[in-house]
């Protein structure tokens, strides 16, 4: 695998400060990508657990994949916020940050003099984003939430809906929770935007991972519910057509959707008869007659290998791939030509496997930042840079 290069120019965020009291995925995950882009970025953790991600899945010397996933490029100090001393202690991080990212259910940061308008009292620049379930109030707003649950909730979970039995199911990846870090990362630059170009100085960022659910769902799942009129002409949504195509050793999915991607198509399953019939002739006569079609197609995909039917249906100019596993992706000719992964030895974990940052800036390159941290492991850096006696506070159990 290729490594990333150090090119010595300084990523888009590079002076930006982070305090990311966050847990989980939902605001980990934001807060590792603005630290790929140069930001620095503290996570401050509570004594005993700290994020469960710690403890969950597989995992090595104390070092689990998902949190190495959602947490490179960080600092982690514990501090226990329980203790006065302790919440003084993040009042005078607050004070030189930038932005503060928590996913807490509403009012937890309150409670520990850390919600908005306290910390708006100590720095009237921070960008605070605030990740919650449902919302900061309203009637589920108190309620505990993963992601399946917001998957439910959204809708998301009833367009994976069986087409013949209608039994909805769950993406088996936490769809919500990164949508949700997508969502808060490009907000918390949108915010840092408008505070650099004099229209704001700081601002509370508030998002919901129901609202962002449905948000991300309605643009092509919600085709048909946006429209509201009696006389709309109903039709399906383009992904509920999705299948997968059963091969005679593997699978794959195709989309042929104009003439000549269904003529290349038939001409991949080596059956170009199929494109010759007049039931098939154009889109309109494959919708009217399209259980006759798949069946025909069905049993020739059963009686084709998968190097046949990738091999003709590039030659066809078919929209079409392989399933690929996740076992064998990092091995795919177009994802090492892209220089997609990268491996190293992460001290606890050992050697690792990890997707750079996905855009590549020309001017100010993302950056593969540094490891996941061990719990606490900058805690006494972090204090003694604001001027703090690490011992002292070690000693009184303020900091671990």
């Amino acid at each position: 695998m290729q490594s990333m290069a150090n090119t010595g120019l300084a990523g888009p965020l590079d002076g930006v400060k982070v305090l990311d009291f966050s847990v989980m995925i939902s605001g980990p995950l934001a807060a590792m990508m603005l630290a790929d882009q140069g930001a620095e970025v503290i996570k401050v953790e509570s004594p005993g657990l700290g994020d469960i991600m710690r403890f969950l899945g597989t995992n090595k010397g104390g070092m689990t994949g998902i949190f190495a996933n959602n947490n490179r490029g960080k600092r982690s100090i514990v501090v226990d916020l329980k203790q006065s001393a302790g919440t003084e202690l993040v009042r005078q991080l607050v004070e030189g940050a930038d932005v503060l990212i928590q996913n807490f259910r509403p009012g937890a940061m309150d409670r520990l003099g850390l919600g908005y308008d306290d910390v708006k009292a100590i720095n009237p620049d921070l960008i605070y984003t605030s990740i919650s379930g449902y919302g900061q109030d309203g009637p589920y707003s108190t309620r505990r939430v993963y992601d399946n649950v917001i998957q439910a909730a959204s809708g998301l979970a009833s367009v994976q809906g069986d087409p013949a039995t209608g039994e909805p199911a769950l993406y088996r990846t936490l769809i919500c929770d990164k949508t949700t870090a997508y969502t808060a990362a490009q907000a918390i630059t949108a915010a840092l935007f408008a505070r650099a170009t004099g229209r704001a100085a700081g601002q509370h960022i508030e998002l919901a991972m129901l609202d962002t659910a449905i948000a991300f769902m309605w643009p092509d799942s919600a085709m048909d519910a946006a429209l509201l009129d009696d006389d709309v002409m109903r039709a399906p949504t383009i992904a509920a057509n999705y299948a997968i195509t059963r091969l005679a050793d593997g699978f794959a999915a195709a989309s042929p959707v104009t003439d000549s991607e269904f003529r290349g198509m038939c001409a991949a399953l080596a059956v170009p008869e199929v494109a010759d019939d007049p039931r098939f002739a154009d889109v309109m006569s494959r919708m009217a007659n399209a259980g006759a079609m798949v069946e025909l197609l069905i049993d020739a995909a059963l009686a084709c290998t998968i190097d046949d039917f990738t091999t003709r249906s590039v030659e066809h100019d078919v929209p079409a791939s392989k399933i690929t596993s996740l076992e064998e992706v990092h091995d795919d000719p177009q994802v090492v030509h892209n220089a997609v992964f990268v491996e190293r030895d992460h001290p606890l974990a050992g050697r690792v496997r990890e997707p750079r940052p996905a855009a590549r800036l020309s001017a100010t390159p993302q950056r593969m930042s540094d490891h996941a941290p061990a719990f606490g492991q900058h805690s006494d850096d972090i204090v003694a840079e604001i001027g703090l006696d690490a011992a002292a506070l070690r000693e009184a159990g303020v900091i671990f």
